[in-house]
This record gives structure tokens, C-alpha cells and sequence, in this order.
């Protein structure tokens, strides 16, 4: 984990995101570590890599499915229905959260069809 990771633009835009909202070492777009008397703009907002190392360390694996697709871990699998990636934590799930809601009322809702079904004789 000590390489430098390139990111392509939509990751950097949430890595963005993840430093402003999360990073407690970032105050309005400064680095609090960096910071020497000067104000510091915070290297990972302005470049397309993961430099900061407190950002790579404590705050980047709080966001499993952006920490799965830039480190590749073991975690990330592939919806069965889209096809997208996502990120679990058990192995035996088999649908994205998008697909998820979709396909548990699809089931729901042919359970039910089947279990109201007149029966004939």
C-alpha cells in the first residue's frame, strides 16, 4: 500500500469528496499537517494520485467500495443481474445494492403470487 496509486478523473471526484467530508486533517480545502505558519493547500485535493498517506491509511477504507476498486482487495464482487462492482463483506451475496431492492420484490411479489394461485382440481 505504499505505491503511489494514479486515479482517473471519477475516482479522484470522490476521493475529493471523501477528504473534504471525512479527512480531519482538512480545514475549507487546507492541510492541517502541512501547515507551518502558512496556508497549505491539501496535495490530495489538487492531483490525480493518492499522496497522502493519512488519507491512503485512515480515512480511504472507510468507503469499502472505492477502497476496493483502487487496492483491488479480495472483497469486491461483480452483481450477477448488472454486472457492476461492489463491494461485501459476506461471500454470499449475490446482487449490488442497486439490484438488490429490485430483485427481493420481484421475489416477494412471485412468492406471493404463488401462495394466493386458486388451486384447481
Amino acid at each position: 500500500m505504499s505505491e503511489v496509486k494514479r486515479l482517473t478523473p471519477p475516482q479522484s471526484r470522490k476521493v475529493n469528496a471523501l477528504v473534504r467530508r471525512t479527512c480531519c486533517n482538512c480545514d475549507s480545502g487546507n492541510c492541517i499537517l502541512l501547515d507551518d505558519g502558512d496556508e497549505c493547500v491539501c496535495p490530495q485535493l489538487i492531483s490525480y494520485s493518492l499522496l497522502c498517506k493519512w488519507f491512503r491509511v485512515a480515512v480511504l477504507p472507510a468507503d469499502k467500495l472505492l477502497y476496493a476498486e483502487l487496492y483491488q482487495t479480495g472483497d469486491r464482487k461483480k452483481c450477477t443481474e448488472c454486472g457492476a462492482s461492489f463491494a461485501s463483506t459476506s461471500n454470499s451475496v449475490k446482487y449490488c445494492p442497486d439490484c438488490r431492492k429490485r430483485i427481493t420484490r420481484r421475489q416477494a411479489a412471485e412468492r406471493m403470487r404463488k401462495r394466493r394461485a386458486p388451486v384447481t382440481q
